[in-house]
């Protein structure tokens, strides 16, 4: 039915390689963003995944460390360690993804599965560009940022309040001790929104999608932008299935409800 399968992956690693994938969803993202279907309230967080034996046999250099500290990633060029890294539970890629208030996907970029959260955010948001569908600069500054623990850093909350993103970030326990024990000299605490905290749940629903394909849960491929590519069809079919041209789940039914019917029943 499909041909090949040696023919199919050479294929989908040609497109991974040139940008073809995440050149698909900006067409999409640009439609939505055109007829006002982006919540630019960005919720962020990340997910490990297990490297099966097949997708680990690859050299992996010592220069990957530096991979794994938020640095010298691209999205179309390959890593020197892959990215997979070794944690807790053995060797892992660590998949890092942005979504919409109304969890419709904007960015993904896989790190090593030690990387931390905090420190490959601004990879994840140069990744964040979302195209006009006439002329102009693609858009890639969201009103406000959702994010857990992991994200509460005096960088992070500086990065955004100097780009004017509003950030709805928890601040951490030894944080606010620390604020306290230092007195009047610890500051004011940081502005804190739980109401839209609340609204954090759309990326951990968009980690359950992506992980219902089997090559997402658990990697298999060697090749960090081939994994990372395997994203973009499953990004693009769900962005997509919202983004029709028929009356009843077409773009003026999506845009008049403003979010699709499997999110309202999980609210």
């Amino acid at each position: 039915m499909f041909g090949s399968w040696k023919t199919v992956w050479a294929r989908h690693r040609r497109w991974a390689a040139v940008g073809i994938w995440d050149r698909g969803l900006g067409v999409l993202l640009a439609r939505a963003d055109d007829d006002g279907l982006i919540d630019w309230r960005v919720a962020v967080d990340s997910t490990i995944t297990r490297a099966h034996q097949h997708a680990t046999n690859t050299h992996r250099p010592e220069e990957c460390r530096a991979a794994a500290q938020g640095q010298g990633l691209n999205g179309h060029r390959e890593p020197a360690g892959h990215a997979i890294g070794r944690s807790r539970g053995g060797l892992t890629t660590k998949i890092h993804h942005a979504v919409d208030g109304q969890g419709r996907p904007l960015a993904v970029i896989v790190t090593p599965g030690e990387a931390h959260d905090g420190r490959s955010l601004p990879l994840l948001l140069d990744e964040l560009r979302v195209p006009r569908t006439g002329a102009g600069r693609p858009r890639a500054t969201p009103t406000m940022l959702l994010g857990d623990k992991a994200y509460s850093s005096r960088a992070i909350r500086a990065t955004l309040k100097a780009r004017g993103i509003t950030a709805v970030i928890p601040a951490r326990r030894d944080q606010q001790k620390h604020r306290r024990r230092r007195g009047s000299a610890g500051g004011r605490p940081s502005k804190f929104d739980p109401v839209a905290y609340k609204n954090r749940n759309v990326v951990e629903r968009s980690f359950a999608l992506l992980k219902q394909w089997r090559g997402l849960a658990t990697r298999f491929d060697k090749l960090a932008i081939v994994y990372r590519s395997g994203c973009g069809p499953r990004r693009s079919a769900g962005l997509g299935s919202h983004l029709t041209d028929t009356p009843s789940g077409g773009l003026h039914g999506a845009k008049e409800v403003g979010c699709p019917a499997h999110c309202d029943s999980q609210r």
